[in-house]
Parts: structure tokens; sequence; C-alpha cells
């Protein structure tokens, strides 16, 4: 177009996310955003109607975690700003970048109480990197432009873009920046010289070392070069629950992974470690446990991109503000080739004595932990796994097998129940070469099942494996640990739920509701599997579907996930049932 030619400040928007690089947008209309609404049937990029704002803002994140690229989703103001608050906490802890585009009423009526009107940038401000609400419509294209930038420099984050309605509807002739420049923005860091020699010195001298790899080795880019360290200077690899996939679990040097239901191998060989090469990590409490106790041996140096990650939970000796895969290219060539055969062997010694495993309960009764194995089986450990959170989040955690960036997204963190069915939609979408799997539990399925007509929409041949137990399964099992069995709004059928004694009844009580259903009503194939006999092959069967499909996997609901450090205790404390 003409430089010197107007359009509404709705079209400068569609024609700035463009330039941005959107290839989906996701979301929900509303009067506040009809204008931009208006523009986008012949955007250069489609857009994929969620059915809640909630779900809308997990599509755009699934899309990002799967891709690495930012999410974007539009939705409308009021009700429709605030519903989308939970899927901004759960991006912005888990580092994930976002753009979510709201619409505010006109900048008159800002402060009158005006119909759908919410103060969108102080609600967000403590859940998003960074917000803004725009004054005019020659504002639109720069704002973008910075919006883009601040979400996918320093660390990753969803940014929020505020548009008053009068903005959307004036004209303008701005146009998208070249170049984006913001003066008190500037989160590029590198190690120096001292920082990078002390690191290759500390690694030379260990005896005990472990790579420990969070979410900040996969934002980075930085797997290959973990595994070059790794395999070099003989150092087994740890992971966070975000870090999953940097480091591929079939290599003998593979810990899995550590912290509350982390293996034990794990949480002993950094327990037992004299050098912890923490990259990319937060050291959340559901690793440290009790901090006072945590690696009590080891030197601990910590790089992320985030400065105020370094030492912020646990102390350390280096503290390095760069980003992992520049660091670790750099550092590459000053480590020396190691090996360390009385520390491997104890590690080995570990896996051999406490292995991951599980034991049928009740004869006829499918295990949980069982369906993650069919999933992987069925997959031959390549689909995108997407899960909710729960019990069955923590065991697709421990029985997948680990090999790839982004292949497994989850919710770390927040810990967002409903997260898995929209969040799998979104990667789906982001990458139709890959097949993806949802893993929920029938507590959060029912959180945003809504989205799954979404999948139908779109012909998507997304599965969604329902593993149902009749219950909130984390809740249950502390509050079976740590409540003596008082199993208080956590039984989800009609039998038991009053007199809270499901784990002392039979197993012929009902299940509701009938996911099955719920599924066909939606448009999508669907599956029930009761028989241990038959989950193989039906897992199988709808992973081969090129439709959307669900399977519900009626499960043993007395099933608790081990092992465990219960919360705020140190692995000493490690439980295994």
């Amino acid at each position: 177009m003409n430089m010197n030619e107007k359009r509404t400040g709705a079209r400068a928007l569609v024609e700035s996310l463009a330039k941005a690089g959107t290839e989906v947008l996701f979301g929900y209309p509303g009067g506040a955003v009809l204008d931009i609404f208006n523009c986008l049937t012949d955007a250069k990029f489609p857009f994929v109607l969620g059915r809640h704002e909630q779900g809308s803002v997990h599509m755009a994140d699934g899309y990002a975690r799967s891709t690495g690229k930012p999410g974007v989703c539009l939705v409308t103001s009021g009700p429709g700003a605030t519903n989308t608050i939970t899927g901004l906490a759960t991006a912005n802890i888990d580092g994930v970048p976002l753009i979510v585009i709201t619409g505010q009423v006109s900048l008159p009526l800002i402060g009158t109480d005006a119909f759908q009107e919410a103060d969108t940038t102080g609600i967000t401000r403590a859940v998003s990197k960074h917000n803004f609400l725009v004054h005019s419509a020659d504002e639109i294209p720069e704002i973008v432009a910075q919006a883009f930038y601040i979400a996918t420099h320093g660390k990753p984050g969803p940014v929020v873009i505020d548009i008053p309605k009068n903005c959307q509807q004036a004209l303008t002739s701005a146009q998208y920046p070249e170049r984006v420049s913001l003066r008190a923005y500037h989160p590029e860091s590198a190690a120096t010289t001292a920082q990078l020699n002390k690191l290759a010195r500390l690694i030379n001298d260990a005896e005990r070392p472990v790579i420990y790899a969070g979410g900040g080795v996969i934002a980075s880019g930085a797997a290959d070069d973990v595994a070059t360290l790794a395999r070099k200077a003989g150092i087994p690899v740890a992971t966070t629950l975000m870090g999953l996939g940097s480091f591929d679990e079939h290599d003998p040097l593979s810990l899995r992974m550590a912290g509350m239901h982390g293996t034990p191998a794990a949480n002993w060989a950094m327990n037992e470690a004299d050098l912890i090469l923490a990259l990319g990590v937060r050291f959340s409490d559901r690793v440290t446990g009790r901090i006072s106790k945590y690696a009590p041996k080891a030197k601990i140096v910590h790089v992320d991109c985030d400065p105020a990650s370094i030492g912020k939970n646990v102390p350390v000796a280096l503290g390095i503000v760069a980003d992992v895969k520049d660091v670790l290219t750099t550092v590459g060539s000053r480590v020396k080739p190691a090996v360390h055969p009385e520390w491997i062997a104890k590690i080995e010694g570990w896996k051999k004595e406490r292995p991951l495993a599980w034991k049928p309960m009740h004869p006829g009764v499918i295990m949980p932990q069982a369906v993650m194995e069919a999933i992987d089986k069925a997959s031959g450990g390549r689909a995108v796994v997407v899960t909710d959170v729960g019990q069955h989040q923590m065991w697709a955690a421990q029985y997948f097998r680990h090999s790839i960036p982004r292949h497994f997204l989850t919710s770390g963190g927040m810990g967002t129940m409903g997260f898995g069915i929209p969040a799998a939609i979104g990667a789906a979408i982001a990458r139709p070469d890959h097949k993806t799997v949802a893993v929920c539990g029938d507590g959060g399925a029912q959180m945003t099942f809504e989205e799954v007509v979404v999948a139908v929409e779109h012909k998507l041949p997304v599965t969604f494996v329902v593993v149902n137990n009749g219950c909130l399964g984390m809740v249950r099992q502390w509050q079976e640990l740590f409540y003596a069995k008082n199993y208080s709004g956590s039984i989800l059928t009609v039998k038991g739920r009053p007199a809270n004694e499901l784990l002392e009844q039979d197993l012929d009580y009902d299940y509701l509701p009938d996911f099955v259903k719920l599924a066909q009503a939606h448009g999508a194939e669907a599956y029930r599997v009761l028989d241990p006999a038959k989950l193989d092959a039906t897992i199988a069967k709808a992973m081969r579907s090129k439709k959307t499909t669900l399977v519900e996997v009626i499960v043993e609901p007395r099933a608790n996930v081990y092992p465990m450090i219960p919360a705020g205790k140190p692995v000493s404390d490690m439980v295994f049932d």
C-alpha cells in the first residue's frame, strides 16, 4: 500500500500481525473487537475459533511450546480479557512466548464502568511479561513489533496488547517498523571469559558431576549441545519436568526426571553430586524440597537468561546470566574429555536398585502406568504428548521415554488443570506432520472439554486419552497420605461421593460423565477400555485414525504416583509405596 494511505487501526493491526510472522490466530469474538474481526476474513493467516477464551490462550500456548514461535490470541474486552488470566499465568511462569490482544472500551469511556469494561492493564500486570494500553491508532504497528520482540527476547513470556475500540476505528498511515528499538529493554547478556574459564575448571575438576537441564535448554535450542558436553565429559544428565526431551532418556547417561516424583537415581545423584551444572532451570520447590538440605555436597553453577532466577532459591558457586546455547557452545572447547567410572557405576547401581516400575493392584483392572506405556509403544516414542495436570501428568513424565525437544508439553509452574485438551489442539495445528496425543484426567478433561469440537472442526487427527479413575487423583493421593483419608471434594462419581469411601469400595461404582458419549456428541470417534488385554490394541487403533479420537480408559482408582518426596522434605524422606 501507499505509505501515506490511511486505513483503520484494526486493519493496521492485522497487517502488523502478518508482518510480525503470525501464522495462525486463536481467539473468540465480541463487541469490542468486531472491527478487528471484520478484517480477518482476508488476513494472510487463518483464524481458529476456540470455544472459550481460556481454551483459546492454551491453544496459542500449545502452538508456541511445540514450535518455539510466539502464539497469538485475540479476545474481546471485559470477561473476554479476564478469561485469559489463567492462560497468561500458565505461559508466564513457564516462559512461553505469547501475544494476547484484548479489546477495550473506547478511551473516553475508560473509568466509567462502561459495558464490558475491565482494567485489563492492571489485571494482567502480574501474569504477563509486559502489557500495553494503546492510546492511538498510530501506535499500533510499533506496539505490535515491540510486543513480539519482548515476548521472544530474554526469558520468553506473554505480552498483552489492550486496544480501545475507538483506536481500532480511527484512521492511521503508521507502518510496521523495520527495526525495534526499546530504550529500557536490553536482555541480551553473555558470559565473560572469566566465567567461562571458571565453569570449565569446575567441570574438569569435578568427580561426581551432574548436568541438570530445564526448560531453558529447550527454549534456547541447546539440546544437542547438552548431549555433546555430557558425552565428552562423561556427565550424567537429570532434567526438570519442563526439560523432558532435552536429553535422550535412552542414553546410558540419562538420569531422567528429578524432583518430587523423579527417579530415585536422579534424586540420589543430585544429593551426592559435587558439581551441579544447572541449565535453564528455576529450582522450583517441587525439585529442591527442603532448601537447607538440597544438594549439600555440590557446588552449583546456574546458567539462565533470566537474571532474577540466579541465586533466587538456592545459593550458587557461579551464576551466569546468558543464553544456555551460547554458553555451552563457547565453553565446550575448554572442557577436557573425561570419564567418571566410580560415579557412573554408583548411579547404575541406583538404577538397578530402584527402577521405575509398577505392578497390578487388582486382577482385570488397568493400571494407569500401563496407559502411558501403551501410548509410548503405539507412537514409537515420536508423538507430541500434551498432558493436563495431576497424577496422569506425573505418570506420563515417568513412563514415556522422552527423547525429542518440544515433544512433551505440560503446564509446569502453574499446574493448570484444563490445559491438556486445548494445548494439544494448538500443537496439532502447529505441527501437522507429527501425531499429537493429549493425556488428561477425568477432572481436568471436564474443565475444557468444549474445545474438542475445535479439533473435529479442523479435522485434526488428535487422540485424546482420558485416564478415568473417578476422582481428582492427585488431590485424593495427598488426602490419603497427609489428611487421614478424608476424601473431601475429590470424588467425581455418584457412588462414594457423600461418604468419602472410595478406597474401601469395590470397583463396580459409576464413572461420570460418559466421555465416550460426550466425544461422539462433539463429532469425534470414541472408545472405552476396561480390559487390560485390550488396552494396547485400542490405543494403537485410535492413534492410527485420521480423525479426532478419544479413548476413555477406566483405571485403578487407588493407584498413587511413586516415588514421592513429600513437600518440603529432603531426598532422604523419599517414599516408594
